[in-house]
């Protein structure tokens, strides 16, 4: 992998009849990065996600591990696994038949570590996957990814329609057990502030092209939001910032690239949640294309 790059993508373009679901999308992705794909429906995320995959073919250039992933995938299936729709399991087997399953199926898999991480959970070997809820079998999925060991996690909504006991569950276990700063995760989700103190970097989407690519910490410094005292509307409205909000009867004023110290004295300063800044961004009246 050229300079630690596992997911390298130039001018990638995915049309579907009259939608361009990608639309020149660049991207870079590094070893050891936990990268979160933020955007609307509609942005091109999971298209993406299912071309990094191999599961579709796109215009442009994409590398994964050095490999071209459509046309390796069967290559790219020893360090690459995902967690895109757990209706993929076999509902006729029982959980000991999955796991046998996969380790005939794949060199990389250790059945014992499998067997040793579903132990600290409810899931008994015995049961039959049909029986497990939705929380259950995306545990026992995670599971088998975790006994793969692979280099790299796509996640495509990996706990829609879980409670949020599971879903707490599932990224605690997954920045705990799987991923040791070597590894690498690829990440699309709704549910934004979940992964929010997860990710190492953001992409942010929208009609199929990236709008902001930033590290965590870098947006931290870049961008402050301010909710000012009442007296000090007009003094934060003077300072220029690139979108203004209400929440909860107050005004929320966002900055980009200002002094912290001339926000603190005139109210509550702190680095804006990603959905918000999103939004922001998004509606920013000169955006247009690609920024960094």
């Amino acid at each position: 992998m050229q300079n630690n790059i596992v997911v390298r993508a130039r001018g990638i373009k995915k049309r579907y009849s009259d939608n361009n679901a990608l639309n020149g999308l660049d991207l870079d992705l590094h070893q050891g990065q936990i990268l979160g794909l933020i955007g609307p429906n509609g942005a091109g995320k999971s298209t993406f996600l299912h071309a990094v995959l191999g599961l579709l073919k796109s215009e442009g250039s994409l590398e994964v591990m050095g490999l071209e992933p459509f046309k390796n995938r069967h290559q790219l299936l020893k360090k690459v696994c995902s967690i895109t729709d757990v209706a993929v399991l076999p509902k006729w087997m029982t959980v000991e038949q999955m796991l046998e399953y996969v380790e005939g199926v794949h060199p990389e898999f250790d059945p014992k570590k499998a067997r040793n991480i579903l132990s600290k959970t409810n899931i008994k070997n015995k049961s039959k996957i049909r029986t497990l809820s939705r929380g259950m079998i995306v545990q026992l999925h995670l599971a088998i990814i975790m006994a793969i060991d692979a280099e790299l996690l796509v996640l495509d909504e990996p706990t829609l329609g879980l409670d949020l006991v599971y879903r707490k569950e599932f990224y605690s276990r997954l920045i705990e057990d799987y991923f040791d700063g070597n590894k690498t995760i690829l990440i699309s989700t709704h549910q934004v502030e979940e992964i929010e103190g997860v990710l190492t970097d953001v992409v942010f989407l929208d009609k199929g092209r990236a709008v902001m690519k930033e590290s965590i910490d870098s947006l931290n410094q870049r961008f402050l939001e301010l909710r000012p005292n009442a007296d000090n509307n007009e003094k934060a409205k003077s300072l220029n910032p690139i979108n203004i909000r209400t929440e909860l009867g107050r005004t929320v004023f966002l900055y980009e690239n200002i002094d912290i110290e001339k926000l603190s004295s005139l109210g509550e300063v702190r680095p804006p949640f990603i959905a918000d800044l999103f939004v922001a961004i998004i509606n920013r009246p000169d955006q247009s294309g690609e920024q960094s």
